[in-house]
Order: structure tokens, then sequence, then C-alpha cells
């Protein structure tokens, strides 16, 4: 889940001071002065300087330092193949656009100054409203350049052309956000698409009448996000939701240890733990400034990385950290990568009992499919009760209703309501159990074994005719589940019981020979169950060998 858009280009705006160039996080010992607005920042020298003004699809990108003056396009054109995050700041104009953007960590300066005392940083943003000037000043970081960005906000100046704006202007709202409707992305069998940066309301309207999309996903959280998010407000969200749309929030933060983004996980487990929870913290909080109410899915995204056995235990720690604690705050977690690394170590540890497992997944694979069939990287019953997202092609221009976007093409089956049940879950049916067992009146009753289960046990003879004698038993999901059965052994009975298992795609027949290893459980495999009540296990009388066929009892474990 690459960010990326069509390159822009380049402005210079108003510089003085150049010097030889030095490492854009390096203590800078050449900088040059920006001035926007009366207001003045120094920053080094190599930073590029984009007016947004001159170029209605600039992109503002945070992937190398830069400076952005202006209002950030609604319709950017970025670049494909974004990576991650150094420096960058935004300068703009306070008004009725930047009013929305405005959060109680939003510094605001006293009069006279164009510094703050306190500056938050969240998801490695620092924002600062400077009055005096009428500017929004928004400052993106990374843990490496936080000291630099810091700096360089508090060396800022006032000069000529200030002009002043009212303290109402730089007030956050007070009023709670505009709530999405519903948890989200809620309950949808279709497509749907990512991008970098959430798309304008006139691009959003355009989609959602000509286009086969009914779903977008959207980076909320994380100090990762390459791309600037204008658009992506509490009204935005409301809006789209109330359209019709339904939405994947994305938190991009911590990669993997071995990977080669940053900022990394550690590779010990129990810190690796520790700062998953951490950041669900801070995406809760995104969610919540937004609108996006409990209930929802959480996605992680953690880009593909080269896999060892001390990585994927930071990475499925990691997750389990964010799990646990996304689980305390009312929310469901999922889990975005590669189906190549993050993926296939997920779904490898599905039965480990050491890491929590997520509720969603959403996986890419480039294969074309629009289906949420993930090959060999993941089972088809884990994850398998609407509980899956495909991103099936990446890279992708397309145009609907005049409107050309570039993006990620997914397949989403999914549901809100859906978590992952226990690993523990298990249910016994005996021949004995009230509306569980079904058999013709081929079928005598018995007590003649010590070694049944309960208080007595069905017989049969062999015949060519399949007269099925069935278990019910009702599964909390579809997914994996181990079928165990029960017999009396005798010598008298049948040496190839046919056991007919009802799967997912279609009834599975185990022959089981039934003059050995009775009085006890007696596995016949794990099989792909659906979800529900009805017949799942059955005893069937059509045996090429001699003997009663014997139908006792069934133990499903889920797997």
């Amino acid at each position: 889940m690459r960010t990326r858009r069509i390159m822009a280009g380049l402005t210079a705006a108003v510089v003085v001071l150049t010097g030889a160039a030095t490492p854009a996080w390096a203590a800078p010992t050449d900088e040059r002065i920006v001035s926007y607005r009366g207001y003045r920042v120094p920053v080094p020298a190599d930073w590029q300087i984009v007016d947004l003004s001159t170029d209605a699809h600039a992109c503002v990108r945070f992937d190398r330092p830069a400076v952005y003056l202006g209002h950030p396009s609604e319709e950017p054109w970025c670049p494909s193949g974004l990576v991650g995050r150094t420096a960058g700041l935004v300068i703009e104009p306070i008004d009725a656009g930047t009013a929305e953007r405005l959060t109680a960590d939003t510094a605001v300066t006293a009069r006279g100054r164009a510094t703050a005392d306190t500056l938050v940083s969240r998801d490695g943003t620092l924002q600062v409203a400077v009055r005096d000037a009428g500017v929004l000043v928004t400052a993106l970081h990374t843990p490496d350049t936080e000291s630099v960005v810091r700096r360089i906000l508090t060396s800022a100046t006032l000069g000529r052309g200030a002009t002043p704006v009212s303290p109402d202007a730089v007030r956050a709202a007070s009023m709670l956000p505009s709530a999405a409707s519903g948890p989200q992305p809620g309950t949808y069998t279709g497509k749907g698409f990512d991008t970098c940066t959430a798309p304008s309301q006139s691009t959003m309207d355009a989609w959602r009448n000509s286009s086969p999309y009914r779903a977008v996903g959207v980076y909320i959280s994380g100090s990762s996000r390459s791309c600037t998010q204008a658009n992506l407000t509490a009204t935005w969200v409301a809006n789209q939701t109330s359209k019709g749309w339904h939405l994947i929030p994305i938190e991009l933060d911590r990669q993997a240890p071995c990977g080669t983004r940053t900022p990394k996980m550690s590779y010990d487990p129990a810190t690796a733990r520790s700062e998953g929870a951490t950041r669900a913290t801070s995406a809760v909080n995104a969610a919540q400034a937004l609108g996006i109410p409990a209930g929802s899915v959480l996605y992680n995204d953690i880009e593909h990385y080269p896999s060892t056995e001390s990585c994927k235990a930071a990475v499925l720690s990691y997750l389990s950290g964010w799990t646990e604690r996304l689980h305390g705050l009312g929310y469901l977690s999922g889990m975005y990568s590669s189906g190549s690394s993050g993926v296939r170590d997920l779904c490898g540890a599905y039965h480990d009992t050491r890491y929590t497992r997520v509720d969603h997944l959403f996986f890419g694979w480039w294969n074309g499919a629009a289906n949420t069939d993930a090959g060999d990287y993941c089972p088809d019953g884990y994850y398998g009760n609407r509980q899956r997202i495909h991103q099936y092609t990446g890279d992708s221009y397309e145009t609907w209703g005049g409107v050309q976007i570039y993006i990620d093409r997914d397949y989403l089956d999914v549901s809100t309501g859906t978590t992952e049940p226990p690993q523990g879950f298990s249910v016994t049916v005996d021949n004995t159990t009230t509306g569980r067992f079904t058999a013709s009146t081929n079928w005598g009753t018995s007590t003649y074994s010590s070694q049944r289960l309960g208080t007595d046990y069905r017989f049969a003879a062999p015949t060519p005719a399949s007269d099925v004698a069935w278990y019910r038993a009702d599964l909390p999901v579809t997914g994996s589940y181990e079928v165990s059965v029960w017999y009396p052994a005798d010598p008298g009975y049948n040496d190839s019981t046919p056991y007919v298992v009802a799967t997912t795609t279609g009834n599975q027949t185990v022959r089981v020979n039934q003059r050995l290893n009775g009085g006890r459980w007696v596995s016949l495999g794990v099989f792909p169950l659906a979800a529900g009540d009805g017949n799942k296990v059955g005893v069937s009388r059509w045996s090429s060998g001699t003997g009663y066929v014997i139908a006792d009892a069934v133990r499903i474990t889920r797997a």
C-alpha cells in the first residue's frame, strides 16, 4: 500500500541566504530564510520550496525535506512509490478552509510573537497558528528529524507584510465532530480503492455517481504517512458515509525491524507489544476526532519486509498489543501487509497462543483478481467470515466522471460485526443429544460396549445406500475445524465406516476402521466448515467393509 500520485512542478518562493547544502536533518550550517505573509522562518539551504498557488495539482509530499507555501490542493497529483517521511513545513493562510483542521493540540502564538512556548507532537506533526501573521504552520517530522523541526519553529520571526487575524479565527472548534454513519467499513461486499490522500468532495461525488467503487481507504493516523491530508476532516468523513461510501481507516506508523522503512518497532517482543498498544491509543484518538465510532476496524499498515524468526516475533507481538488495546477501547483490529511477508507470518501463527489474533485481514497480492482468495499466503478458513480485503492491483490511473485518481484497487468482503472467535471453541454431539442427532429407523440402539460415550450408541448393517445418520452443530464462524469421532471398537464392527464431513466446498468422506482404537477420540482431520446451525458430520451405511457401522459421538473443535 504505497503512497503516491503524479509529480507536480516545483516553484521557488522568496529566498535569501543560500550556501552549501547540509544533510536535511543535520544541524544546519547554511540556511535560507523563507518569508510568507510576514512569517519568516530559517530552513536548511537544501530544502525545496514549493509555491502551491502556481500549480493546482501540486503534490504536498514529505518523503524529502520541503516547505510548501499556500493551501494544499484538493486534487494533488503525486508520484508513485512515495516511501516514508523526512521533514517539512506547510505554511498557509488562516481562513475558513483551515478552521476545521485546528485541534486542541494546535499552539497559538501570543501577540507580537511568531513562536509558541509549547508545541505538542501528535503522529509526527506539530502545528502552530501565528496570529500576527495570519498563518497556520504544520510541521511534519520523524523521531530523527523532530529536533531540527522544533529548532526551525522556535527560530521564526515576524517581518513586514504580516496581517493579524482575530482570536476567533484561531480558536479550535469546541463542538464534537460529526459522526460517521455507523462503524466502518461496515458490512459490504464489492470493490473499493485506497489512495495517498483523501480526495476532494467533488471527486468523491463524481466517483460515487459513475464508478464501480463504494469503499475508500484513508490514512487517518501514523507518522509514516508521506502525503498531506488537507481534505480529511470530520465533516469529510460524515459526508462520505452519508452518501454511501464505506471507509477503510488505516494507520501507517512503525514498521518491521528487519525492513527498510522507518520508524521501526523494537526487535524485543515485549517492547514491540507495548509499542503496538501505544499506537492503538493514538489511532483511536485520530478516529474519534474524525467521528469514526467505536466498533470500527482500524487497519495497521506494515509494509513488506524480509521476514526472519526474530522479525516475525516482533511484528506479531506489535500486532498483539495493537489488537488488545483496540479491543479495550471498543474498536476492532485489522492488519495490512503484503501476502509474501506480513500476511504469511500472521496466518502462519494463526494457532500460536503467544499472540492475539487481529480481527480483519487486508492483504496486498497484485494478481488482478477481484476476490478475497489469498492463495497460499493464508488458508481460506482463516479470517474467512467477512473479514477480508484484497488489494488486487496497485499504482493504477482511473478516470470516472471526468476525474482521474491514482489508486490501488481493493475487493472487500467485510462486516464490522465479525471478530475472531476464541481458539478454545469446541462442541461435542452425542447420539443422545436432544435435537442434534437424526437417523432413520434402520439404525438400532445398543448398550453392548462399555467403550461407548454416554448411555448408548447407534448401529446399522452396511448397505449400498447412503442412509446417513447426521450430527448437527451450531458453529460461530466459518473457518477451520478439527473433526474427531468416538465409537466403541469390536471385531464385529465395520472395518471401513464412511464418515461424511459437510465442508464449505462439499461433502468429504473419511473411512475409519471401527475394529480398532475404540473408547477414545479419533481425529478425522481439519476441514473448512461453514458458520451456523446445520448437519456437519454424518455416518453413512454405504460401506465396502463388513460388520455393523457405528454412530456414537462427534467433536468439532476450532483449529
